[in-house]
C-alpha cells in the first residue's frame, strides 16, 4: 500500500475507486465499505484506495484532546491488512477547512486524483461549513464523469456500528463489546516513558505509556496482551489506566505489568491490547493494601 501525505498522486493511482472518510478504528463497518470498493475495483480492473484526514476534523474544530479510537500509525497498519493499493492522508488545517464543497470535488477529487468511483456513507459531509453532502456529489457526477456509491451501514444487535458507538463502549469499560465491533481487541500503542518506579519498589514493575489523543477508557484495571513485533514480544499482563489516586496523580496514564519479563523496555513502543475490564480504579490507604489488591488482580487474570 502506497501512502501519500500530499496530493501528488502517481498516474497508476488515478482513475481509481476511492472511499472517503475518517475511518477511525477501521471497524467492521469500515471494512465492509472497503471490501465493497475493492470488489468494484477488481471488476473494473482499476486500483482502489482511501482518502482520509489528519487530524480528524472534529478534533480540529472542537479541540478535543482524547477522541481517537486508533492512532494514525495503527490506522495505516489496519488498512495495510485490507490490501488497499493506496492511502491519501489530507492534512486537515484551517486552509483546507475553508475549501468549498465544489472546489473539493473539482480541484482535489477530479483534478488531483481524477477519481472515477467514490464510496461514502450516507451522512458524509465535506467542504467549508460542511455544506457538501451526498446530493452535492451526485449533482457533479455528469460534469466530472464519476459515479457515487452510498454504502449502507453495518449493524450488530440492532445498533449501527460506528466509531462513536465504539468510543462509548470504551469509555464505559465495555472492552469486549468494543472488540466485537472493531473485529479485533482495542489497543493503545505508545512509547514507554520513565515513571517514578513505584511499581518496581513494591514488587510489580510497570511500563508507563501516555494516553496521548486516545479516547479515555473507564479508569481501572484491565487484563491485557502486550506486543512488540521487533522484540518478538507477546505476553499477557495486567494494566491500570487512570490517575493513580493513591499517589495523587493528575494526568491519565497506562501502567502495565507484563508477566514473565524482566528486560528494560524504556523508550520501546508497545501495543497494549485491552482484553477484559477487571475493576474500577480506587484509592488505597497504604502500599500494603495496594500490593494485596494487585496480587488479587493478577490471580483473576492468570
Amino acid at each position: 500500500m502506497i501512502v501519500y501525505k500530499n496530493l501528488n498522486v502517481k498516474p497508476i493511482h488515478k482513475n481509481s475507486v476511492v472511499a472517503i472518510g475518517n475511518f477511525d478504528g477501521v471497524h467492521l463497518g469500515h471494512q465492509k465499505v472497503l471490501l465493497e470498493a475493492k470488489k468494484l475495483a477488481k471488476k473494473k480492473k482499476s486500483k482502489f484506495g482511501l482518502i482520509t484526514f489528519e487530524p480528524i476534523p472534529m478534533v480540529f474544530f472542537k479541540k478535543i484532546k482524547n477522541h481517537r479510537v486508533q492512532s494514525l500509525t495503527q490506522k495505516i497498519e489496519s488498512l495495510k491488512k485490507l490490501h488497499l493499493d493506496f492511502l491519501i492522508i489530507i492534512k486537515f488545517n484551517k486552509i483546507f477547512s475553508n475549501i468549498s464543497a465544489e472546489n473539493f470535488v473539482s480541484k482535489i477529487l477530479v483534478k488531483k486524483i481524477n477519481v472515477k468511483n467514490i464510496f461514502v456513507s450516507k451522512n458524509f459531509r465535506f467542504g467549508k461549513n460542511r455544506l457538501g453532502n451526498i446530493k452535492t456529489l451526485k449533482n457533479f457526477e455528469k460534469k466530472f464523469n464519476y459515479k457515487t456509491f452510498i454504502t449502507s451501514p453495518l449493524s450488530k444487535n440492532s445498533k449501527m456500528i460506528s466509531s462513536t458507538l465504539i468510543r462509548k463502549k470504551i469509555s464505559y469499560g465495555n472492552i469486549y463489546d468494543a472488540a466485537k465491533l472493531l473485529g479485533k481487541p482495542w489497543s493503545i500503542e505508545g512509547e514507554v516513558v520513565k515513571g517514578y518506579q513505584r511499581g518496581r519498589k513494591i514488587g510489580f514493575p510497570t511500563c508507563n505509556i501516555k494516553l496521548g489523543s486516545y479516547v479515555l477508557p473507564k479508569f481501572g484495571v484491565y487484563k491485557v496482551l502486550v506486543e512488540n513485533n521487533a522484540l518478538k514480544l507477546k505476553k499477557h499482563g495486567i494494566a491500570n489506566i487512570g490517575i493513580r489516586p493513591t499517589f495523587k496523580g493528575k494526568e491519565p496514564l497506562l501502567e502495565v505489568n507484563i508477566f514473565g519479563i524482566k528486560k528494560n523496555l524504556y523508550k520501546k513502543t508497545l501495543k497494549v491490547n485491552l482484553l477484559k475490564f477487571i475493576r474500577k480504579e480506587k484509592k488505597f490507604k497504604n502500599l500494603e493494601d495496594l500490593k494485596s489488591q494487585i496480587k488479587k488482580d493478577i490471580q483473576k487474570v492468570k
